[in-house]
């Protein structure tokens, strides 16, 4: 059994992007490690080296044709029409770049290790990880390995017959659930943006009786969030009892993301961690989604300090300041970064009302879990 958390990452990161264009064009796991460590959160003892996954190991979701096809288009850099078409490898959102094999692998493997180290207990944090749409046949939504599915499978593969995965992602978990439609051993939850890309995941769809899904309107808020913790996520985990929590931690729901409408603080995310972490002797903490630099790196920086206890601080130390002076990004909102973007990790809490929308989902959900 882990005696601390565990922090998963790989210098992969650091120079390995999807292309200028793509929105994980971005730094991200590379921004988190270097603030930690300038925090004085992350320490030689806490801190794996990610391992890059065989393909016999990923084959335990994944196809191995697909597994071949990627490999192939990494080596080649190039895929034909057919390969596109097929497997959704080069495409806009999913493109051909010199690493595409080997650092969604890494990632992968980061996941499925995270899983074996605390088969006994513990908690572990693989920020790299997260990438919930890939299916097991083709690359999907910036995803093009599912490390979700890995390390569940992983930790089944251990003799756990009750996990509850957590997905806080602005964006429906599809791979995941295709991959545990109607399982008896894994209960899925799911929160993210109504009527956004991938357009599942509605209220009504239960997966076979292994979701819960809760589609979201815009501008959600930290006090709708709170609710949606106390009333759905917490007692719909609780009931399960888990053996082990999968939290994706995605960090596109936040207010500064370009690529949805939810207007959360990081505040919202860290109770999240703070208040599921109790509830099963194994946590894995994952990334996901969250494509502004400055707000993926303080969110997941305070999601590491959450993991340990550690108190994230008003004002952050000047080496800290300057890792997010560094930072750059290609949008208009990056030209002139407000302040707090560089000298704290914490938001200002978005709180507001409750819509009566969502409250009527949630005693819907509510409903069903007491059935």
């Amino acid at each position: 059994m882990l005696d601390h958390p565990v922090f998963i990452g790989s210098e992969i990161y650091r120079h390995s992007t999807y292309g200028r264009q793509h929105p994980l064009a971005i730094p991200r796991v590379s921004t988190v490690m270097d603030l930690c460590r300038a925090l004085g959160w992350l320490t030689p003892q806490s801190y794996r080296v990610s391992p890059r996954a065989k393909p016999e190991a990923l084959m335990a979701f994944h196809t191995p044709d697909y597994i071949a096809a990627l490999q192939a288009a990494e080596r080649a850099q190039a895929v034909s029409d057919t390969v596109r078409e097929r497997y959704g490898l080069g495409t806009l959102s999913n493109p051909v770049f010199p690493e595409m094999y080997r650092r969604p692998a890494t990632s992968a493997g980061g996941s499925m290790l995270a899983a074996e180290l605390i088969r006994d207990g513990g908690i572990v944090y693989n920020p790299a990880g997260g990438t919930h749409h890939g299916m097991a046949d083709r690359a999907n939504g910036f995803c093009y390995l599912n490390d979700p599915v890995l390390a569940i499978r992983t930790l089944l593969n251990a003799g756990l017959s009750r996990i509850v995965y957590v997905d806080i992602d602005a964006h429906h978990c599809d791979g995941v659930e295709a991959a545990f439609h109607g399982s008896a051993q894994v209960r899925m939850i799911s929160v993210h943006q109504a009527r956004r890309w991938p357009f599942t995941g509605a209220l009504s769809d239960d997966a076979g009786g292994a979701a819960w899904n809760l589609p979201v309107a815009r501008n959600l808020n930290d006090s709708e969030f709170d609710a949606i913790l106390d009333q759905l996520i917490l007692p719909v985990t609780q009931d399960f009892d888990p053996q082990a929590i999968v939290l994706q931690c995605g960090a596109d729901a936040v207010a500064e993301d370009p690529l949805s409408r939810l207007t959360l603080s990081n505040n919202a995310h860290w109770r999240a961690v703070a208040q599921l972490k109790p509830l099963a002797p194994r946590f894995l903490v994952l990334g996901g989604g969250g494509y502004n630099p400055w707000s993926v790196g303080r969110l997941w920086s305070g999601v590491w300090a959450t993991l340990n206890g550690y108190e994230i601080p008003d004002k952050l130390n000047s080496n800290a300041q300057s890792i997010l002076r560094a930072l750059s990004w290609n949008r208009a909102a990056g030209r002139q970064p407000p302040r707090h973007w560089f000298d704290t990790l914490r938001d200002q809490p978005n709180e507001g009302p409750v819509r009566s929308e969502l409250k009527a989902d949630l005693h819907k959900l509510a409903a069903r879990n007491s059935r």
